[in-house]
């Protein structure tokens, strides 16, 4: 076994996939939508917007952590952003195995 076989065991892959909605009540939706369809590849999500009840934000940030082929994560992030007001933005991350 050489070095990149041992290292390529250590390392884990984490994918995040940050979208920003903005006109989220127009644009949702639609994200959801999207998110619905692909749900088997969503394994933590955490929805944040500014201000509540009268003082309610039209602007969003989605922050996903997703599992599975990375074509398919990627054509998840592609799809999002080509909501009008939708901008999206995929990161892998590697994580060294404990």
């Amino acid at each position: 076994m050489d070095n990149s076989e041992k290292f390529s065991q250590k390392v884990k892959m984490k994918t995040i996939l940050i979208i920003v909605i903005g006109k989220r009540k127009e644009s949702a939706v639609k994200v959801q939508q999207i998110l619905t369809a692909w749900g088997c590849n969503i394994k933590t999500r955490l929805g944040i917007h500014d201000g509540v009840l009268d003082n309610c934000s039209d602007t969003g940030l989605l922050i996903l952590e997703l599992v599975g082929k990375q074509k398919d994560n990627k054509e998840i992030a592609r799809k999002v952003a080509l909501i009008p007001g939708v901008t999206s933005q995929l990161v892998e991350l590697n994580v060294p195995a404990e």
